[in-house]
C-alpha cells in the first residue's frame, strides 16, 4: 500500500513539468534556431550555467533562483547564453530544431522525456549520457539518461 502511495506521489510531482501553467506565452518570439551560435550553446558554458543554478529548487512555473520548473530551466539558459527567447512551456519546446536519433546525441540538444500518460520533462543533454534538468526533489542538478527511472522513459531528442 505504501509503495502504490509513492508512485501516485511521484507521479503527481513529476508530471508537474507539463502542467499548462505559463508564466510566458508559448507565442512569445522565439529564437531564430539558424542562428544559434555554437559558441555559445555548448557544454561548457552549460556547465557554468548549471554551477550557477545548481541545487535551484523545483517551482511550477519559476523562472528565478527562487525556483523553477524543467521547461523554465531550458528557456532560462538559453536566453541566458544565447539571448532571444523560445517558447516557455514543454509543449512548446517539443516543436524547436530538429529531431535527432538518440545515438546521434551532443551536448546543447534538448532530451525530452514522458513521465507519466500526459507528464512530460525537458533538460539539455551533456556528454557521457548525462543531462541538465530540474529535480523535484534537488532542484537544478545533472543526471545520467541511464539512470533506471529516466532511461525507460526517453521520448525524443531535438538539435536547435
Amino acid at each position: 500500500m505504501s509503495r502504490l502511495i509513492l508512485l501516485l506521489i511521484m507521479s503527481v510531482l513529476l508530471t508537474a513539468c507539463a502542467s499548462n501553467h505559463i508564466t510566458v506565452p508559448d507565442n512569445a518570439p522565439a529564437a531564430s534556431l539558424d542562428d544559434v551560435d555554437s559558441r555559445l550553446w555548448n557544454e561548457a558554458r552549460l556547465l557554468q550555467f548549471h554551477q550557477q543554478w545548481q541545487g535551484t529548487p523545483y517551482r511550477l512555473g519559476g523562472l528565478t533562483k527562487k525556483g523553477l520548473d524543467c521547461s523554465g530551466l531550458v528557456y532560462v539558459a538559453y536566453q541566458d547564453l544565447v539571448g532571444p527567447s523560445i517558447p516557455r512551456t514543454v509543449q512548446g519546446q517539443t516543436s524547436l530544431g530538429t529531431r535527432i536519433a538518440k545515438s546521434d546525441l551532443r551536448s546543447g540538444d534538448l532530451v525530452f522525456f514522458k513521465t507519466t500518460g500526459r507528464g512530460r520533462h525537458v533538460g539539455v543533454y551533456l556528454s557521457g549520457h548525462r543531462f541538465l534538468h530540474v529535480s523535484t526533489k534537488k532542484g537544478v542538478i545533472i543526471s545520467s539518461m541511464d539512470n533506471v527511472y529516466w532511461k525507460p522513459r526517453y521520448w525524443f531528442a531535438s538539435r536547435l
